[in-house]
């Protein structure tokens, strides 16, 4: 029933900030522009980066607490282990900041491409990044104490509040009071430091340091740090695969260009929304059943969370894909703007929904604390994938570069993760794969296959997009209805009240 009730605030409060943060953006565009909103999709690429410097410590802590819940670690250890990852982050948040305070100004001349833009704001603009991204990489440290401890419904409560002054409220500001980068920029720093001290306070008290002698222990971080390096590695990776194709082109486009790119990429991350409330509750729950003598328990859970990932991703997915002109024209208003990110939508959105399933595998080298399987495979991921990346991005723009990323996708969920279901659960792949990935994945496409054969096109504004929301509408009922996890609860419910109202 907690599970349950965490998915469900996460999902609440991940839709409320992916529907906030996609409805305000052709405001900021509006008022801000594109080239200003470029320097958005940079700072929010630069965030991505810094992360390669948790490594893998905010993680670590995540999951000694939810082993703490299992009883697999006690209150001192983790108080102490907590100790230790405090000052670390606070270290490299003060050095981060003084990094972009010197060298605002070789980013704002040297890497990008300023058009209209004045070089003081944008070097103002720049090293107010590096508070802002600080300030909320640090929160991560505490963000994980709570998730740790399954407190999602807490963490969605607050997590509304926080998206609310950040996108919400800044409306606003560019709108009536000062559309510059440097206002927009400074707001969201202020914004930052009232997180991370409200995320401090609930983690104190998670975590009480009451009877805990010392103040930094160092020995303490020595029985995670073989965890964490693993962990620390993954995250190297997972920086490369999903940030490169941005850092690449935010050099290689004109600012404005790069904020069409960013609009694009922002809604394909929608997908990307969809799967992580779920992620965020079941890993918890995994490494607790791991920790005790429920790996049968574990198992069923893994498919179950598969095929219901599935249902959630996979039909928005191809809805973006096949109307994605229609979807950026309706979102923006601007049918060149349309035009020319409709291939970026549309491939990235796929390339999203197959890494949420091919991410599972992950979950369950996690809750076995053993990932070594996910750092070899990763290893190759992108041994193979940057220099293609690269590629397709310098000859053929982002949709070279969304196209990529679906294709590397694609072969990393058929090649490697059956090696790693051999290695872990013998046996289960098969079932993995053709029950719970492909049923619902199959029966997400039929409905694409009439509109394929009816060729039927809407060029208005919005009729496009009432079309690709009906089409949507038809794929998630044939994914529910080819999903065991969905479709036996949901006839239950059905008979039920049908009984009821008899």
């Amino acid at each position: 029933m907690k599970l349950k009730r965490n998915i469900i605030a996460n999902y609440l409060s991940q839709g409320y900030s992916a529907a906030a943060g996609i409805l305000t953006v052709p405001t900021y565009v509006k008022y801000m522009g594109a080239e200003a909103y470029g320097l958005v999709g940079f700072y929010g690429m630069l965030q991505a980066w810094f992360l390669i410097l948790d490594a893998g410590l905010s993680t670590t802590l995540s999951r000694e607490v939810a082993r703490y819940n299992g009883g697999g670690t006690s209150l001192a250890v983790l108080t102490r282990l907590k100790r230790v990852l405090e000052l670390i982050f606070l270290v490299i948040g003060v050095l981060g900041i003084v990094v972009f305070a010197l060298g605002g100004t070789a980013i704002a001349t040297k890497w990008l491409k300023i058009v209209q833009l004045s070089l003081p704001e944008v070097v103002h603009s720049v090293q107010l990044m590096g508070v802002i991204i600080a300030l909320r990489w640090m929160s991560c440290l505490y963000r994980g104490v709570v998730s740790g401890f399954e407190q999602q419904v807490w963490l969605s409560g607050f997590n509304t509040v926080v998206t609310t002054l950040r996108f919400v409220l800044s409306i606003p500001l560019v709108a009536l009071v000062d559309n510059s980068p440097q206002s927009f920029f400074l707001y969201q720093a202020a914004i930052s430091a009232i997180e991370l001290a409200v995320l401090v306070l609930k983690a104190n008290t998670l975590i009480p340091a009451r009877g805990v002698a010392g103040l930094v222990d160092w020995a303490a971080l020595k029985p995670a740090l073989r965890f964490a390096s693993g962990v620390a590695f993954t995250s190297v990776v997972w920086v490369l695969v999903t940030q490169v194709d941005k850092l690449a082109l935010s050099k290689l486009l004109p600012l404005s260009s790069y904020g069409e790119f960013t609009l694009a990429v922002l809604l394909a991350n929608g997908i990307n929304l969809l799967s992580g409330p779920i992620s965020t509750a079941l890993i918890p729950r995994m490494t607790s059943l791991a920790a005790g003598d429920g790996h049968d328990d574990m198992l069923a859970l893994y498919r179950k969370f598969t095929q219901i990932v599935g249902v959630v991703t996979v039909p928005a997915a191809i809805t973006l894909f096949v109307f994605s002109r229609e979807i950026m024209f309706a979102w923006t208003g601007n049918p060149l703007l349309a035009q020319r990110a409709a291939p970026i939508l549309g491939f990235y959105a796929l390339g999203n929904a197959v890494l949420s399933i091919a991410a599972f595998p992950y979950y369950l080298q996690y809750a076995k604390g053993n990932i070594r399987m996910h750092l070899i495979g990763n290893a190759i991921f992108v041994v193979l994938y940057l220099p293609l990346v690269l590629l397709c991005a310098r000859e053929w723009g982002g949709a070279g570069a969304a196209a990529a990323w679906l294709a590397m996708n694609l072969s990393y969920l058929l090649a490697w993760v059956p090696l790693v279901h051999r290695r872990l659960a013998p046996g289960l792949h098969q079932r993995w794969l053709l029950a719970d990935v492909c049923q619902v994945a199959v029966a997400a496409g039929l409905p694409f296959i009439l509109h394929a054969l009816t060729a039927i096109r809407l060029d208005g504004r919005f009729s496009g997009a009432a079309m690709a929301v009906a089409y949507g509408m038809a794929s998630l009922a044939c994914a529910i209805a080819a999903s065991p996890a969905l479709r036996a609860p949901l006839l239950h419910r059905i008979r039920g009240a049908a009984r009821v109202a008899a």
